[in-house]
């Protein structure tokens, strides 16, 4: 060849390919973002076998699962702090129908069952006859917590109510046309003891 492409001496250039570098680059930086996925999800696995700390995320435990509470017997106060023992109870018993001789058997048993007796004899007008239940328990508002649950032991349909006005912390027990007899003195005695039992109380409890 002549000119300027002459070619001289014995030796021939050598045609090489361009590198391509950023082709090695761009595989180079894939292969660094694969074994970065990689190792942060290797991460996660070890934090969800280990718990990292916080129980809902450690194996065995299911997501969402929330505590709930549950109940838990706590202790009570003692009778005889909660409520007055039935020798402490003053009890007037009157019968507001007209079936004689009730007021006065109805006293006889609840001074075998400890009450203290007060008067013993008809209703007043307000309640004469107009007593449709098994009868009504009448007392001071203070006894609403205290001695009325304790004779309402006794006879566990009646009615309780108070009066504001009424003074001294006597009771009545108003007998009505429903009545037959006071309630069985082992069922009372239950019902006494269910009074005063311990109550339950909320705990926190898991549950999924």
């Amino acid at each position: 060849m002549g000119g300027q492409y002459r070619i001289r001496g014995d030796r021939y250039p050598r045609m090489r390919r361009p590198r391509r570098r950023g082709r090695l680059v761009a595989l180079t930086t894939a292969s660094v973002a694969v074994l970065g996925v990689a190792g942060w999800g290797t991460l996660q696995l070890f934090d969800v076998f280990t718990g990292d700390g916080n129980p809902a995320s450690a194996v065995g435990v299911k997501a969402g699962c929330v505590p709930k509470a549950s109940p838990s017997p706590s202790p009570s106060p003692a009778r005889s702090t909660a409520l007055p023992e039935p020798g402490r109870i003053t009890v007037n018993v009157l019968n507001a129908t007209t079936r004689s001789g009730l007021a006065q058997k109805t006293a006889d048993e609840l001074k075998k069952r400890g009450f203290k007796i007060g008067d013993i004899g008809n209703a007043t007008e307000k309640y004469d006859k107009k007593v449709k239940g098994t009868g009504v328990l009448l007392g001071p508002t203070s006894a609403l917590t205290s001695s009325l649950p304790v004779l309402g032991a006794q006879l566990t349909d009646a009615e309780r109510r108070t009066e504001a006005s009424r003074k001294g912390g006597e009771l009545d027990l108003i007998i009505g046309d429903g009545f037959t007899r006071l309630t069985a003195t082992a069922d009372a005695d239950r019902a006494l003891t269910a009074l005063t039992a311990p109550k339950p109380t909320p705990t926190a409890k898991k549950s999924c």
